[in-house]
């Protein structure tokens, strides 16, 4: 498979709820979490702010990062979030649909 595939953290709101995912659609990922598509944690916990996202050309790199990062104690989330959106602003409308 080739990419771009996209390793993406959710959130609730500023310091709210984290969620870490994958996909090869961020554009079209982030309208099922929008909508509320996505069955259980996002769709529970209101969690559908994009607030940081990395681009990979392989999944197993993406993968790889994806289980990183859900290892990762919160506070490293946050310092990774705040240095690259300082303001936790909703990154969906960068996506090209």
């Amino acid at each position: 498979m080739n990419g771009p595939f996209f390793v993406y953290i959710l959130a609730s709101q500023r310091n709210g709820t984290l969620y870490v995912g994958v996909t090869n659609n961020l554009a079209r990922r982030m309208s099922e979490h929008k909508a509320k598509l996505v069955r259980g944690f996002t769709k529970k916990y209101g969690v559908d702010l994009l607030v940081h996202f990395e681009a990979f050309d392989s999944i197993l790199e993406a993968r790889a990062r994806e289980h990183s990062l859900k290892r990762w104690r919160r506070a490293w989330k946050i310092k990774l979030i705040e240095e690259s959106n300082p303001g936790w602003s909703d990154l969906t409308s960068q996506l090209n649909s």
